[in-house]
């Protein structure tokens, strides 16, 4: 199942992406989740979650801070990094640990593992649900007698828009 498509940004971005609605989406789902985990959405967590949400490209903590300034005079690194340590617990977003980066996640509702797809042109990350690769890799960790604390998996590459861009198949 793919759970992310081609960023607002970008001058390839689908004709039919709203990407209005991905924001729209994830504020509600945010707002939704944590009045049921009876924890709150501050203001500066909602504005932090809504800059992340701005496009479908990893964002890094201070470019963050640089674009809260506007909104949150008094903001510092520590206001930008407990928000993102509440939207990470909260399942809100998810850490791009390869860029160090953030990104939304499009399946808050549910616990589940992550394969990202990192286009290292356009800059674009793809959630993915991988069910047959998490699967292959737990069966992997198993047999190994490996205990799992976390799993993600970060793949680079181009995604499907630049690679028929450059000429490829």
């Amino acid at each position: 199942m793919n759970f992310r498509t081609t960023s607002a940004r970008n001058e390839h971005m689908a004709p039919t992406h709203d990407h209005r609605g991905c924001v729209d989406r994830a504020l509600r789902v945010a707002e939704q989740l944590c009045a049921q985990r009876e924890v709150r959405l501050t203001p500066i967590r909602r504005k932090v979650l809504e800059l992340i949400w701005e496009s479908h490209r990893a964002v890094k903590a201070y470019d963050l801070l640089d674009r809260i300034k506007p909104f949150e005079q008094a903001a510092k690194p520590a206001t930008v990094y407990r928000a993102l340590e509440f939207l990470m617990e909260q399942s809100l977003i998810h850490r791009v640990e390869s860029l160090n980066a953030f990104i939304g996640c499009n399946c808050s509702e549910q616990r589940h593992e992550q394969l990202l797809l990192i286009c290292e042109r356009c800059g674009n990350v793809e959630e993915r649900m991988g069910v047959d690769v998490m699967t292959a890799v737990a069966k992997e960790m198993e047999q190994a007698g490996f205990t799992l604390h976390r799993k993600a998996i970060e793949i680079h590459g181009l995604c499907a828009h630049c690679r028929t861009a450059e000429g490829g198949a």
